[in-house]
């Protein structure tokens, strides 16, 4: 297997395989200077790392490949067929998708190998995603979950502002989703416990020498130097519960019984299922929560967010939004 040790990011590149648009990595340690934002071009990247990604990762990467310049792909430790439809999807969408496979292991969040791990050696996922981050070459950028089907008129109309100066690059757009889950009779709706995901998380930036991931107990945390975070809208829908496993095979969790992701898993299992009718009225935004917004930061990105999932579904359930915001989805996605 081919490694390297990728020092700086434009100076030592990974090395390639005869795989299309295939390369490795082993280890990599961070340095804010691997960023190269005086080399980058104009544009759009999207990086992504992935872990068994199977399920998802291919609508993920079909509902957005058109409205970027570019798509790095990081995959780590994969026991399914993700790096098979990689390489395929590869093939397709060469040069504008790029995959890299990380090869040391990383500890999984909200364990304690994560806690105790340096935010800059190989095994953090700190590291891993900065890694990630590095290799992306235009200005902007986003990060992207295996697990998210854009919603594609509003990921377009965004990527269009961004392009042509109406958005404002300093500042940092935001973007959410409604959590997908199916009842045991194959009935697809919103699990109670978390009907929404993202409050500041994930969102399109300016890439300065500032913005990268720094280590958190809990988890690998984003941060963006001086840019403040906006609120744009609902983008995707979140796919993680519809996973094999819902989403929490990769936490490890019979090694690490005491993560936090142990204890979301039991309240997931625990929740009843909602509609998309029954979803809006639970994340209806009250008085309490716009003073809250009108204090803190993270406060304010989920009443903008919760405020906008009133506007942006007329729907009562979720196959009629899919229906009308994700025309021919059943393509797209198969529920194991």
């Amino acid at each position: 297997m081919l490694r390297s040790k990728l020092i700086a990011r434009r100076k030592c590149p990974t090395h390639r395989s005869e795989q299309i648009n295939r390369e490795t990595v082993s280890k990599y340690s961070f340095n804010p200077e691997h960023l190269a934002v005086a080399d980058r071009k104009r544009g759009i990247g999207a990086f992504m790392r992935t872990r068994n990604g199977a399920d998802f990762i291919e609508p993920t990467i079909r509902s957005h490949i058109d409205h970027y310049d570019e798509i790095v792909v990081v995959y780590n430790q994969c026991e399914d067929k993700t790096p098979d439809i990689l390489r395929r999807l590869a093939q397709e969408f060469s040069p504008k998708l790029r995959i890299i496979h990380y090869i040391d292991r990383v500890e999984p969040l909200g364990s304690q190998g994560h806690r105790k791990t340096d935010w800059d050696s190989p095994a953090s996922m700190v590291n891993y995603s900065n890694f990630a981050l590095a290799q992306t070459r235009h200005q902007i950028a986003v990060k992207l979950d295996d697990d998210h089907l854009a919603i594609p008129e509003r990921v377009s109309a965004l990527c269009q502002n961004l392009r042509s100066g109406k958005a404002n690059l300093d500042v940092v757009h935001c973007f959410s989703a409604l959590n997908l889950t199916r009842g045991a009779s194959g009935t697809l709706g919103i699990p109670a416990f978390e009907p929404a995901v993202g409050s500041g998380d994930h969102g399109y930036f300016r890439v300065m020498p500032s913005t990268y991931f720094r280590h958190d107990n809990r988890f690998e945390r984003m941060t963006y130097g001086s840019l403040k975070r906006r609120f744009a809208g609902v983008f995707y829908w979140h796919l993680k519960y519809l996973k094999k496993g819902a989403g929490f095979r990769n936490y490890e969790l019979a090694d690490n019984p005491d993560s936090r992701f142990a204890r979301k898993k039991t309240r997931f299992e625990e929740s009843p299922l909602i509609t998309l009718a029954e979803a809006k009225v639970a994340l209806k935004p009250g008085p309490l929560d716009w003073l809250k917004a009108s204090l803190f930061e993270k406060s304010r990105l989920t009443y903008d967010r919760d405020c906008a999932i009133q506007e942006s579904f007329e729907d009562e359930t979720v196959e009629q939004a899919l229906d009308r915001l994700n025309p021919g989805w059943q393509r797209l996605i198969s529920f194991s």
